[in-house]
């Protein structure tokens, strides 16, 4: 059986976020809230986005370096200010959440520019988006800088300090519905997936 070989040692790093991007999906996207410490916020997507444990509850997030090499807003409010909020991205929100990852000057609000409503949160600083299903209120636990020059990363790590959940995609029970919630996932370029189609596999003993 014969197929592609992609040697990522001899690949310029655009093309390797490429096949990065579009083999590892799909993605859950972080929409990260923060502020500045002059008090200007920002909110921006980032799909490289995962939980990480619940003892301490933690998550982690990626914003990888502006094609001329410097951190993203978000990075640099968080060196400001070490808190931030990451709101989930149902279905409904795509197109807002899509906005937001346009290129602004730096202190310019993206909730602002496009008509996001934003409401306070409850233990950090940054707002969070009224209309998240879900809202991790985080602080920053640390920092880890992978690489250097355009699309390094700066891996950030948040202690989840609380959680913000709509009534409007919890089941009977009270859990959270995955049919309700109707999250997206990045996957390249322009395309997204929604999680309309679900399957259950019983786990082994």
């Amino acid at each position: 059986m014969f197929g592609m070989l992609l040697d990522f040692s001899k690949l310029p790093a655009r093309d390797i976020y490429g096949w990065m991007s579009s083999t590892i999906v799909p993605r859950p996207i972080a929409w990260a809230s923060t502020i500045s410490a002059d008090g200007k916020n920002n909110l921006a997507p980032f799909s490289f986005f995962q939980g990480i444990t619940s003892n301490p509850p933690t998550l982690m997030f990626v914003p990888v370096n502006n094609r001329d090499g410097q951190p993203k807003d978000t990075v640099r409010n968080i060196l400001q200010v070490p808190e931030f909020v990451i709101n989930l991205v149902s279905y409904a929100l795509a197109e807002p959440m899509n906005a937001t990852s346009a290129t602004l000057p730096y202190g310019e609000s993206e909730a602002d520019k496009f008509g996001i409503a934003m409401t306070p949160s409850t233990r950090v600083r940054p707002p969070r988006v009224a209309a998240a299903p879900v809202a991790f209120e985080c602080t920053l636990d640390r920092i880890v800088d992978i690489g250097e020059g355009p699309l390094a990363a700066h891996v950030i790590f948040g202690r989840i300090q609380l959680v913000h959940v709509s009534d409007a995609v919890l089941g009977a029970a009270g859990r959270i519905d995955q049919a309700k919630l109707d999250l997206i996932g990045r996957l390249s370029g322009d395309w997204y997936c929604r999680a309309t189609e679900r399957f259950t596999v019983k786990r082994p003993a």
